[in-house]
């Protein structure tokens, strides 16, 4: 996406560098117990450091809602940290104010220092313009590389990228890069796969796939949502009676807009949500008033797997059962494993988001063989529902 501003077009030699980074990393007593998102921001970091620049880190951790809670301290990220950098990394009690102005003082080229947690002050989740004044004080540049907070309107993504001259960091660019491919300037036909549980979680999502892509494959708990709206027996199946309608809106949208919507045309059943439950595979017709449909079918994996051998970019959100509980993830793993397949061996561009995603990816052995998995959640959630990211809004040129 040429039209925001790179972190290699801006001068960085002997300046105060502040970079937005996304560490609210999960931490299990006191130690970092997936480190993920300290390694995202490795890149940046080191082409900073290299260029002489002095470091300042922001980041928020947790919800303490504008109240400092001790559990909610970044302090255990910075030696995690200096650990990937291999060099030490400074850590201030504040983001803001005296503290925070005589470390960045303190910092001499090349040096690192990590800030207190963003969302210890009030101003930043309202983005208050004297929050985010005070934190471009203590910088020259402004740099972005959280790609996960950006659909948030917060003073350290939105307000301070407009105090201060800003761009986008090395991975921030590499995900708006890998996005652009994906959907707004793809290699045709595109396919979509959406999972999930509910239709109501991801209306303005379908809503906007079915004008933006050549397939739409929807599946998991959602799809007996559509079954349902088209007469078919879903049991007691988790379904949202009460969007039937809205299913036939998008069907009906998809057909004029020429979408090919792929559902579920076999399915698998079972009476009890648990793993290795009692289970069989059945067609749309046949399913019973006690059963659940807990997974698609293998004719429709089929359906799927020849839609991907048809496809040149696939964007795929949601898994196409309850993926968390064995067997019934088996559609989800065959699906995936497919397309890892073809994106390593037929060039396909394959781009994947969102917690569950990622998750059934893990547990599918394929995240590393998609050409981009996002672990943005909302914000890729949003950029999919064709949503303008106050944080992307503020980097344009």
């Amino acid at each position: 996406m040429s039209h925001f501003r790179r972190l290699e077009d801006m001068h960085v030699e002997g300046k105060t560098v502040l970079v937005r980074v996304d560490f609210n990393v999960p931490v299990q007593e006191g130690v970092i117990s997936d480190d993920t998102r300290l390694r995202a921001a490795l890149p940046s970091l080191d082409w900073l450091r290299e260029r002489g620049a002095r470091v300042v880190l922001l980041s928020h951790f947790g919800r303490p809602k504008g109240h400092r809670i001790a559990d909610m301290s970044l302090a255990p990220v910075a030696p995690a940290l200096a650990g990937l950098l291999g060099e030490p990394v400074a850590f201030a009690d504040d983001c803001i104010g005296a503290v925070a102005q005589k470390a960045v003082a303190a910092l001499s080229p090349g040096a690192v220092l990590l800030l207190e947690n963003t969302r210890f002050h009030s101003g930043e989740a309202t983005n208050d313009v004297d929050f985010a004044t005070q934190l471009a004080a203590l910088g020259d540049i402004f740099v972005n590389d959280a790609f996960s907070c950006t659909h948030r309107a917060h003073a350290s993504t939105e307000k301070l990228a407009r105090l201060l001259p800003s761009c986008a960091g090395l991975a921030l660019a590499r995900e708006l890069d890998h996005l652009d491919q994906a959907l707004g300037h793809p290699r045709h036909p595109v396919l979509a796969v959406v999972g999930g549980a509910k239709v109501s979680t991801k209306i303005d999502l379908l809503k906007n796939l079915v004008s933006r892509v050549d397939i739409l494959c929807v599946g998991g708990g959602m799809a007996n949502t559509f079954l349902h709206a088209m007469g078919k027996p879903v049991g007691a199946s988790l379904c949202e009676a009460d969007l039937a309608d809205t299913a036939r809106q998008i069907m009906d949208n998809a057909a004029a807009a020429s979408c090919t919507l792929l559902l579920p045309v076999d399915v698998v059943v079972a009476q009890k949500f648990a793993a290795h439950a009692p289970h069989r595979t059945c067609g749309l017709d046949e399913v019973a008033e006690a059963e659940m449909i807990l997974d698609a079918g293998p004719h429709s994996v089929a359906a799927l797997n020849k839609a991907i051998d048809g496809a040149q970019t696939v964007i795929w959100n949601g898994p196409l059962g309850a993926f968390e509980l064995e067997p019934f993830d088996a559609a989800t793993v065959a699906a995936a494993r497919h397309c890892a397949h073809r994106t390593k061996t037929a060039g396909l561009v394959s781009v994947a988001g969102g917690g569950d995603t990622v998750a059934a990816l893990n547990a599918a052995g394929v995240a590393a063989d998609f050409s981009f998995v996002s672990t943005a959640g909302g914000a890729f959630l949003e950029w999919m529902e064709g949503k303008s990211l106050p944080g992307l809004e503020a980097l344009k040129s």
